[in-house]
């Protein structure tokens, strides 16, 4: 048998072994029934892998059972084969977590911040996300999209008075909703793109150790840092 073939196989085993697990080891259960069982699980990235994973165990089943003899096989799968399955692998069993790739230092802000202070800083540094804090307790976020609705609804008012408005109103402004969301370090990258898929008013997730809201910030998620690392890639 080939290095490919073996390469393969090995691959197709610790997948099949995985499923096994997920299921809580049944028995007399074949791959593809697994395969449709697991695809039906909330939150499970076999959907995505569902027909290359179907398609590598009739390929499998070529290699394994249809051997002429011991060192002869029939089917030999070729490289992208070996990489596919490879990469699903990876997928499945060590998907990336959200660190290290979207670690990055974030500053928090208070609550009595002005929003002049703001504004300065939109201007100066281009920020576009504001954690708010209160004495460590977090408050919520203001983002530029916020801010900008904010100032088109004072500007429908009549002329805007910036003088002694605090960050604090921005946060009770009804047009925030739930546009952030905490998660732990130990996310998986899946978990968070499938989060800004189904919650369409999410501007920006927040990685802290365990997912606490006042705990230390060790990274911030746009929309945008998720499409411009998969450009990237």
């Amino acid at each position: 048998m080939g290095e490919r073939a073996e390469e393969f196989l090995s691959s197709f085993n610790r997948i099949e072994k995985w499923f096994r697990e997920q299921l809580n080891n049944p028995t007399n259960m074949g791959f593809s029934e697994m395969v449709r069982r697991l695809s039906r699980k909330k939150d499970s990235q076999i959907p995505l892998f569902q027909d290359d994973l179907l398609q590598m165990a009739q390929l499998r089943n070529a290699i394994v059972h249809e051997q002429i003899s011991t060192d002869f096989v029939i089917a030999e799968p070729n490289e992208w084969a070996v990489n596919r399955l490879l990469e699903i692998e990876k997928s499945l069993i060590s998907p990336e977590t959200v660190l290290p790739r979207f670690s990055k230092k974030v500053t928090g802000f208070d609550v009595n911040i002005s929003i002049k202070e703001i504004l300065a800083i939109v201007a100066r540094k281009q920020y576009s996300q504001f954690p708010i804090y209160d004495d460590g307790i977090f408050k919520g976020l203001i983002t530029v999209r916020g801010l900008g609705i904010w100032l088109a609804v004072e500007s429908s008012k009549g002329d805007i008075q910036l003088e002694g408005r605090k960050a604090s109103e921005l946060l009770v402004s009804n047009y925030k909703g739930s546009n952030y969301q905490f998660v732990s370090k130990d996310t998986t990258v899946f978990q968070v793109e499938e989060m800004f898929v189904t919650q369409v008013k999410l501007e920006a997730i927040l990685i802290t150790k365990d997912g606490n809201p006042n705990g230390s910030l060790l990274g911030i998620i746009r929309p945008r840092d998720l499409y411009n690392n998969l450009e990237k890639e």
